[in-house]
Formats: C-alpha cells, sequence, structure tokens
C-alpha cells in the first residue's frame, strides 16, 4: 500500500526487499534455586508450585534436582536474573502471604533522625534571624583578589577550571561572600545591612581543613535615624553580642568563656577584635573589619563581623535522667556595691570581673563593668576599673557586719588576681 501509494505520487517503482542478517538469538536461559523463593521472599512455596507459576506466565522450565532452568520468552526483557524469577513467583503467589515481622529495637527510645551539627546549624540560624540579621547564600568560590584580603588561600584550593573568572578560588572564610553582598547593597542605597551565613570555609585540600562556621556582618548604622534617638556607627561589641546570642543558643558555657584579643589580623582591625575561648579552643571570633579589606571592597565603614565555630564547640553532656531542680527565687531585697580599683593597663576587665563574681559564689548574683578611667593623676600605665557588684541573699537580710565582710572579700579576691588596689 505504501509502495503504491509513493509510486502514484513520486513516481518510479518499488525494489524488491532485501534481508540481511539474522534474527538475533533473546532466548535466555536463567538457573532458578527453588530454595530462594525463600531465602528472598521469605515464604515457602513448593517446587511444584513454582514451576507451575512459571509455565502459566509463558515461561519453559525444565526440572532437576536441585535446580530449575527457566527460559525466558523473548516479550519479556525485563526478566534478567534469578531474582526476577523469584518477583514472579511471589507476584502470583500474594505478597499478602509474605509475613510481617518488625525490625529489632535497639532501645524503647526513637533515635533522633537529625545530628548534632545538623541541630547545630538550625539553632544557629534562628538564633541570628531572631537578633534580626537576613539570612545569605554565598558561592563557596571567591575572586583571589578577595581571598587575599582575607589573608589568602592554599595554592591546592585555586581551581583549575572555574565557571568564572571571579570564582577561581574556595573560599578560606565565610565573610568575603558576605562583605561583598554588603558591598552590592551599599552600591544599590542600602548601606544599612545585617547578613549572616552558616557554611563551610576552607583551610587547605585535606578534609580536617573544610570547617562549619556560622558567620554575620553588620554594616552602616546600628539603628536607623529616628527622632527620638541619635544612631550611632557599629563598633565590635555588636558583633561579639551576636556571636555570644549564637554560642548561647547552642548551649556552650558562655559563663565560661575568655575573651582575648587573639583574632586573626588578616581581616580584623588590630585592636578593635576579640576572640572567644574556652581553654584552648577558639569557639568563635569578632570585630571590626580592617579598613584595607573595606577600601578593597569598596565598602563604607564602619563594618562589623562575627564567626562561630560550630564543630569546635564541646559536645554536650550526657543527661543523667534527673530532672532540673527549680530556681530559688529569694524574697529578699537585692543590694549592689560599687568598686573601683586600680590596676595595670595590661589587666583585663574580664579577669577583674571573673575575681569579683569568685569571691563568694553563694552571695555574688552580678558583677558589671561600668567604667573605665585612665589620666594622670594614676600614674603612668595604671588604669581604673569601677564593678558594680549584686548581692543576693537567700535566707536572710545581711547586717551591716555581713556586708562589710563580704566587700573585704571582693577586695583580696581582686587584688590577688590583678594585683591592683582599691581606689581611694
Amino acid at each position: 500500500m505504501a509502495a503504491r501509494l509513493i509510486g502514484e505520487i513520486c513516481g518510479g517503482e518499488a525494489s524488491e526487499v532485501v534481508t540481511a542478517g539474522e534474527f538475533p538469538a533473546v532466548d535466555r536461559e536463567i538457573a532458578l534455586r527453588p530454595e530462594r523463593v525463600h531465602t528472598l521472599g521469605g515464604v515457602e512455596v513448593a517446587r511444584e508450585r513454582q514451576a507451575a507459576i512459571l509455565r502459566d506466565l509463558g515461561f519453559a522450565v525444565e526440572e532437576a534436582e536441585e535446580t530449575f532452568t527457566v527460559t525466558v520468552p523473548r516479550w519479556r526483557g525485563d526478566v534478567e536474573g534469578e531474582a526476577c524469577l523469584v518477583e514472579e513467583i511471589m507476584r502470583v503467589h500474594g505478597y499478602d502471604t509474605i509475613p510481617l515481622t518488625p525490625l529489632p529495637r535497639q532501645s524503647d527510645l526513637p533515635e533522633p533522625v537529625l545530628t548534632l551539627t545538623q541541630r547545630r546549624e538550625s539553632r544557629a540560624r534562628r538564633a541570628l534571624a531572631w537578633r534580626g540579621l537576613d539570612e545569605a547564600v554565598t558561592f563557596s568560590f571567591i575572586s583571589s583578589d578577595l581571598a587575599e584580603a582575607f589573608g589568602g588561600v592554599d595554592m591546592g584550593l585555586r581551581l583549575v577550571n572555574p565557571i568564572s573568572s571571579d570564582l577561581d578560588v574556595m573560599r578560606p572564610s565565610v565573610l568575603p561572600g558576605l562583605a561583598a553582598a554588603a558591598a552590592r547593597n551599599a552600591d544599590r542605597g542600602f548601606a544599612d545591612v545585617a547578613l549572616f551565613e552558616v557554611g563551610p570555609q576552607y583551610a587547605d585540600t585535606s578534609p580536617e581543613g573544610q570547617s562549619l562556621v556560622a558567620a554575620g556582618l553588620r554594616a552602616g548604622r546600628a539603628q536607623s535615624a529616628h527622632w527620638e534617638m541619635r544612631p550611632r556607627p557599629l563598633d565590635a561589641f555588636d558583633a561579639k553580642a551576636d556571636a555570644l546570642a549564637v554560642l548561647l543558643a547552642l548551649g556552650a558555657p558562655t559563663e565560661n568563656l575568655q575573651v582575648d584579643s587573639a583574632a586573626p589580623p588578616a581581616w580584623y582591625h588590630p585592636g578593635r577584635c576579640g576572640a572567644l575561648r574556652l581553654g584552648p579552643k577558639v569557639l568563635g571570633q569578632f570585630g571590626e573589619l580592617h579598613p584595607r579589606v573595606l577600601k578593597a571592597l569598596g565598602l563604607r565603614g564602619p563594618a562589623v563581623a562575627f564567626e562561630v565555630f560550630l564543630e569546635t564547640l564541646p559536645e554536650p553532656k550526657a543527661k543523667d535522667g534527673s530532672l532540673r531542680p527549680a530556681p530559688l527565687l529569694s524574697p529578699f531585697q537585692p543590694l549592689r556595691r560599687d568598686f573601683a580599683f586600680v590596676v595595670e593597663e595590661s589587666v583585663t576587665a574580664e579577669k577583674l570581673l571573673r575575681a569579683a563574681k569568685g569571691a563568694d559564689k553563694t552571695l555574688v548574683a552580678d558583677v558589671e563593668l561600668f567604667d573605665l578611667y585612665a589620666g594622670e593623676n594614676l600614674g603612668p600605665g595604671k588604669k581604673s576599673l569601677a564593678i558594680t557588684v549584686t548581692l543576693q541573699p537567700t535566707d536572710k537580710t545581711l547586717t551591716d557586719e555581713e556586708i562589710a565582710a563580704v566587700s573585704q572579700k571582693i577586695v583580696a579576691k581582686v587584688e590577688k588576681a590583678t594585683g591592683g588596689a582599691l581606689r581611694a
């Protein structure tokens, strides 16, 4: 029909049909062990029943003592092995005959779905979002010039075939992407930004060189202009508050952290940065970005940033099953006493605060620094630190003699720890 129609329309004559080659041999033989129906399917099926099911489905079955030789029909290209034959037998025999066998339980309580690292990531994101920062998702690749502004990268982290000329190295820190995003926002008229990201950064090509970091950056003003308040510029303490909020949300012992000025100078402003330590481990770092970095990005300062290293946080302590004790609420009025100490300029305020708080752990509820003074009347290399100590009695109202005794303990503890003296 097709040849006649083509001839009527196009002309010409059809040639003879030429057949070349032979049809491929599609018949396949598969060895089936009858016991595999039980070991794979979980149900005992008689040998005769297995052979009958396969024959009804179009398979040719030759029965032997230990195995069946099954010839697969041409139209069953989906049957490739012994497991396929077991599936065919089980399908006809009935899946509802397979007994329900629950998996053994290791404990009465289900295992948590999320790992500790995944839970920490979620908590860090939630804590930073509550502080008003917007989450950003930036590339793990940055330009070589931007990487040099943040301390440079290992040669092994340079890409041989980058997707773009300005994305040719792996980022040594999460901050470059956030800083570049802040600069783009400033170019478009949005100078006041607060961004954060939780993601990896890379120190070298080894598996240990990759670390998970929660980083954030604020640029512009601390708060927008309002007729009730004057806008103030950002400082390192804004970044420190963000870092401490993340650590507190992750369950880190923030009351035991030490603060020093050992943050990396490559991208932080010297003297306006710090590191949060727990013993020898650095849990986080914060501070103002270096003017050189701001110039390289074209970002008008000030800009402050922080980094919290999620994988260096201590593991949570195993719970012993006991309930948390009820909070002790004292019915007695707290009282406050102010102290001023003259110490060396090298003495940190944190060291003084820790000494005062440890003078009497049952009565001293809080210690705050409220004044720093340095003048000629104190002498060269000296400064004055003034603190407020809150005393909270729990069982009775303190007498004047008891208050004086606690005050003497605070003074003695601070003088011993800092080498200073009570200011007259």
